[in-house]
């Protein structure tokens, strides 16, 4: 029966606990390592979409969303100079759905652990995985750790983000993948950003959006072939120095000299199980932050997989069927993140001429599936 299932969550980001506390929830009993040696509360804001809150109202966070969080009412596009190219409102385009809010991602991920039932083991990685089918057990999967000990496990859930060490162990094949940008995010106040802004510039972008108490979390890219930091001669501010003086205004914040910075990449994989392995979140389908789902998709993944394992059967056929169910949405969004980058890459005069008479189509035809439960 599902409800013995005993299972092991590699990982203690946003999708390892959205999934503990999925699973603990139909009664399976769970274990969580974290390869980090304490809680990881750092990073910078995000924005999650009327399909995120829906996913994290049914996880239990409903609360701690109203309280942690502000409501972000519209998106709003304009050009490096400031002009305006398009207003979204986002009750509108989520309707039936759920509000739009900003959080940091710290708040959100001590409001996942507050509701977290069972304690993580931090310091803890995994070091070998041998499967029923390796001849030495009748079913399930006995999994050495770092610590010394071990555990069999009738489900391991590689939760252990876009360097997921569990993804070979799956998909030998799958990897990430540049996608020809480099970006930034920080933390900084901006009391009066009471939106989800963007300015967009030739092969570069500023976004600017507010996470409560008066901040906003603002994220930078530019398109290059590197993956290795672009400002090294001009500094950020550098980057955009013909941008609006708003858009300068925050570059020249303190927070902004320690933006956190990376390549921007995905994970492409089909295959998210074998045998009684599965991956969860960005380990089996990270994508570009255009579309701003990583964390709608990682808690979608995580209220599935436990739906699906918690109906009992054959649970290698149940994990085959939570890939096929989650498949199709997880490359709807990677598919939407592509054609966002090939609409910024137009010619600058082209590009806001699209944006201007056609981004409020552009934002119903790639969002409109998502309102759809998964």
């Amino acid at each position: 029966m599902s409800s013995r299932l005993e299972v092991l969550v590699v990982g203690a980001g946003i999708a390892g606990l959205a999934t503990a506390i999925a699973l603990h929830r139909e009664g399976m009993s769970v274990d969580v390592i974290e390869r980090s040696p304490k809680s990881r509360a750092g990073g910078a804001g995000l924005f999650l979409p009327g399909n995120s809150v829906r996913a994290l109202t049914a996880l239990g966070l409903g609360k701690h969303l109203g309280e942690l969080g502000v409501p972000v009412p519209g998106q709003r596009l304009l050009d490096h100079r400031g002009r305006v190219l398009a207003d979204i409102d986002m009750a509108e385009l989520w309707k039936g759905t759920a509000d739009c809010v900003g959080i940091t991602r710290s708040d959100l991920h001590a409001a996942l652990q507050d509701i977290m039932p069972v304690p993580v083991g931090h310091g803890v990685t995994v070091v070998s995985l041998r499967h029923a089918d390796d001849g030495m057990y009748d079913h399930g999967v006995h999994v050495e750790f770092s610590d010394g000990g071990s555990g069999h496990y009738d489900v391991v859930v590689g939760a252990d983000g876009i360097r997921s060490n569990l993804r070979e162990s799956v998909d030998p094949a799958a990897g990430t993948r540049r996608l020809g940008q480099f970006c930034w995010r920080f933390l900084t106040d901006a009391p009066d950003i009471d939106r989800w802004t963007v300015w967009l510039g030739p092969g570069t972008a500023f976004l600017a959006y507010p996470v409560g108490g008066g901040r906003v979390c603002c994220y930078a890219d530019v398109a290059t072939a590197s993956p290795e930091d672009p400002t090294t001669t001009t500094g950020l501010l550098g980057l955009f120095s013909d941008y609006d003086q708003r858009v300068r205004d925050l570059l020249g914040t303190p927070a902004a000299l320690d933006a956190y910075s990376s390549p921007v990449e995905e994970v492409s994989s089909r295959a998210w199980a074998r045998g009684r392995l599965v991956l969860v979140g960005d380990a089996a389908h990270a994508s570009s932050p255009n579309m701003a789902q990583g964390v709608a998709m990682a808690v979608e993944d995580a209220l599935v997989l436990a739906e699906v394992l918690g109906a009992g059967g054959d649970t290698e056929r149940l994990l085959q069927q939570y890939v096929q169910r989650r498949l199709p949405r997880t490359r709807w969004v990677q598919r939407q993140t592509h054609r966002r980058d090939r609409t910024r890459s137009m010619p600058s005069a082209a590009r806001n001429i699209a944006f201007r008479y056609g981004a409020k189509a552009l934002y119903e035809r790639g969002y409109a599936p998502l309102r759809v439960l998964p």
